[in-house]
């Protein structure tokens, strides 16, 4: 699946990923291959990524939004 995390200033990652765990609104949630469509606002935190080599990275957030849909996660924080 393609995760996207953009801020106004930049684009902080842009590849394929194996899972993202996200801080929204209501929980932490994690976003798996084939997930169901998905709109959520995001609270300050750390947004959780394994790559396809099974490395795993983070970018810290100060909140946003995220957009999950046809195994491509949106994430545009502030």
């Amino acid at each position: 699946m393609t995760l996207k995390i953009i801020s106004a200033q930049e684009v902080i990652f842009d590849g394929e990923v194996t899972s993202v765990t996200l801080p929204g609104s209501n929980g932490e949630f994690t976003v798996l291959r084939n997930h169901a469509t998905l709109l959520s606002t995001l609270v300050a935190g750390n947004v959780r990524y394994t790559d396809e080599a099974g490395v795993e990275s983070n970018a810290s957030i100060t909140g946003g939004i995220a957009d999950i849909d046809n195994n491509v996660v949106s994430v545009c924080v502030y």
